[in-house]
């Protein structure tokens, strides 16, 4: 079965010289890549790292963070991705379920997460853990220059070796990578990919998507630039403040150079906004639902480029693959999302679409998933997917999937709060404003909310009712009627 590190190591086996990352003016070839991920392997090995150590990591997109966490899975490590706004709380909690024994993490956190610059931070909305004891005993790594709250005896990111030995081949059937989703402070919830589950979607991706080797594929998204490398493309990323949803027209200089694009729909509906005209082959979308309006935009202001619609989730990506004017030219019921890849078995039961194959993630601390449901109603037609809604409450905020009933119970719990219900607006790019209804006093309800739920649950807008709607005998809240009330 596929495994991504020996994937990517071939690749660089292949072409050598071939440009593999670039960012800002420096880019490595694909033989400095493989000499980075094996020299921060071996340097981790000698500094203490044993397989299925499990690594917290808050480096951000770039050549020495993705190398560092390439490194620690070729080193049979896990990387657990953790992300700091997400509040403290919920940082502790994730944290606590990971128990990790290293943490990496950007100086500047550790830097304003304790002391003086602590307090500063609050100011502006961002409540960090203390990096230095999220976790005891923890060996630390930090990114960027030193600053004052980095652990003494903390290893610097960029003084690890540029050059490592070939290293034995551990079983690609371990830990590799932890993504949180989702979850409340007292019970996060966190899935589990392997090198094979990973290899498995991620080659299919590459191969589906068709990347051509030398090409230049622009994105800051691990599971988009693993697959281009896989393929000989050439991976540039956007440099930090660069974000293509809050600042388009710093981000639009850099399609210049780029024949693929990788962006959500969020972000890409603001690059056309400002009249993006790039040459480019491909676009590909994902990572929330990707709508008929916004695949007219592109089609009518990238004329020649061949669209790409992403449907997946992080138990399993991708499940299926559309070419956006197949997807515009279907004229059937429901949402057709495209063929399903060969790795990717699915049924229907009860309306629901159920996925299984070895590309299948599990979830921390769980039995491992022969199958996952996935929430939507769905059909089959062939091999192709069609969608038809929603089976479960579950909506999509940006790149986050919101399961109300995991935050409703805890909101209603704040004092002064009788009841809480959180439902999804959804807007024409396949987003959706997050709005909190409640009974009751909400005076309480804003201070409280970031020491309870994930910081990328925080509702847009809160509204106050003398009643929540209801239906039926058993009083159940009817959420398409709330919907239309707020």
């Amino acid at each position: 079965m596929p495994d991504i590190l020996a994937a990517l190591l071939e690749a660089c086996e292949r072409t050598p010289d071939a440009p593999a990352m670039t960012l800002r003016r420096t880019t490595l070839r694909y033989r400095d890549l493989r000499d980075r991920i094996l020299g921060v392997a071996s340097s981790l090995t000698a500094a203490g790292l044993r397989p299925g150590d499990r690594m917290l990591f808050s480096v951000r997109p770039g050549l020495d963070g993705i190398c560092l966490a390439l490194g620690t899975i070729a080193a049979g490590g896990t990387v657990v991705f953790a992300d700091p706004g997400a509040g403290e709380a919920m940082f502790r909690a994730r944290a606590g379920l990971a128990a990790p024994g290293w943490v990496a993490a950007e100086s500047l956190l550790y830097a304003v997460s304790r002391g003086p610059l602590r307090r500063v931070a609050r100011a502006r909305g961002l409540e960090l853990p203390d990096y230095r004891s999220v976790v005891p005993r923890a060996r630390h790594i930090y990114a960027g220059p030193w600053l004052p709250g980095v652990p003494k005896g903390a290893i610097r990111l960029s003084s690890l070796p540029r050059h490592g030995s070939p290293i034995s081949a551990d079983p690609a059937t371990g830990e590799a990578l932890i993504i949180f989703t989702s979850g409340t402070t007292a019970h996060p919830k966190a899935v589990v990919h392997t090198r094979t589950s990973l290899g498995t979607g991620l080659a299919d991706f590459a191969a589906h998507v068709g990347f051509v080797s030398g090409e230049v594929v622009l994105t800051d998204q691990l599971m988009v630039g693993i697959p281009a490398l896989i393929s000989g493309a050439h991976w540039v990323l956007p440099p930090a403040g660069a974000d293509p949803g809050a600042k388009p027209d710093r981000y639009l200089p850099l399609l210049d150079r780029a024949d693929v694009l990788f962006a959500v729909p969020a972000a890409l509906d603001a690059l056309l906004t400002s009249g993006v005209r790039a040459d480019l082959r491909m676009v590909l979308i994902g990572g929330a639902p990707v709508l008929r309006p916004l695949l007219e935009r592109v089609r009518a202001q990238l004329p020649g480029t061949g669209i790409r619609a992403i449907y997946g989730m992080t138990e399993i990506l991708p499940v299926a693959i559309a070419d956006g004017d197949e997807k515009l030219a279907f004229d059937g019921p429901g949402d057709y999302v495209g063929e399903l890849m060969g790795s990717v078995a699915a049924r229907i039961d009860d309306g629901e679409l159920v996925v299984a194959g070895d590309g299948l993630a599990s979830y921390l601390g769980e039995p491992p998933l022969a199958e996952l449901r996935t929430g939507d109603l769905a059909r089959l037609e062939g091999g192709r997917v069609i969608l038809g809604g929603r089976s479960k409450d579950m909506f999509i905020r940006g790149t986050t999937n919101v399961y109300p009933g995991l935050y409703e119970p805890v909101i209603a719990g704040i004092p002064g709060v009788r009841e809480a219900a959180l439902v999804g607006v959804p807007n024409d790019i396949g987003d959706d404003e997050l709005v909190l209804a409640i009974v009751g006093d909400t005076s309480r309800v804003r201070a409280a909310l970031p020491g309870l739920i994930d910081a990328a649950v925080m509702p847009d807008r809160i509204v106050v009712l003398d009643a929540l709607p209801k239906k039926g005998r058993s009083q159940k809240l009817d959420r398409e009627a709330l919907r239309r009330l707020v």
